[in-house]
């Protein structure tokens, strides 16, 4: 058994170690936020935060997130209110089709927690993820809007 601490919630879990996070999110815990895009760690569709850091869950071992925190986009959400980056992804209408926002999202929470005040060109290198939308610019508008929002910037 596996104990696994996802959203706040503390599970216990049959799953072999080298099982990939994002499934046991998936298919075991039914946390589907995170999204299956390549399996490689190459388009950030299944980014979730592990101990407040961006991983790609795809190729991350669920072993190695035992006694550690996780956090899916279903968790960023506070006492009912949406955190300031889902906010500024509203406003800013990003989404098109919507499959990759989750790991943009969570991508960006981690990138303003190191970086309050990012720059286009600070976006452009830490926000790695793919949207086959092309929605970057709409991405980048956001970014800024949830820097300002958490205080970060003008």
């Amino acid at each position: 058994m596996i104990s696994l601490s996802v959203n706040g919630q503390v599970h216990e879990i049959d799953v072999e170690p080298d099982k990939p996070l994002l499934w046991v999110l998936r298919e075991d815990l039914n946390v589907v936020g995170p999204k299956f895009g390549c399996g490689v760690s190459a388009c950030g569709a299944c980014t979730v935060h592990v101990e407040r850091s961006a991983v790609r869950s795809c190729s991350f071992a669920v072993a190695d997130a035992v006694g550690k925190t996780v956090v899916t986009i279903e968790g960023l959400s506070q006492d009912g209110q949406l955190h300031a980056v889902q906010r500024a992804w509203i406003e800013n209408q990003v989404p098109q089709c919507g499959y990759c926002q989750p790991g943009f999202i969570m991508a960006t929470v981690a990138l303003l927690r190191e970086n309050p005040k990012p720059s286009d060109t600070d976006i452009d290198d830490a926000l790695s993820n793919i949207c086959r939308c092309g929605t970057y610019s709409a991405i980048r508008r956001a970014v800024h809007r949830a820097a300002a929002i958490l205080g970060g910037a003008p």
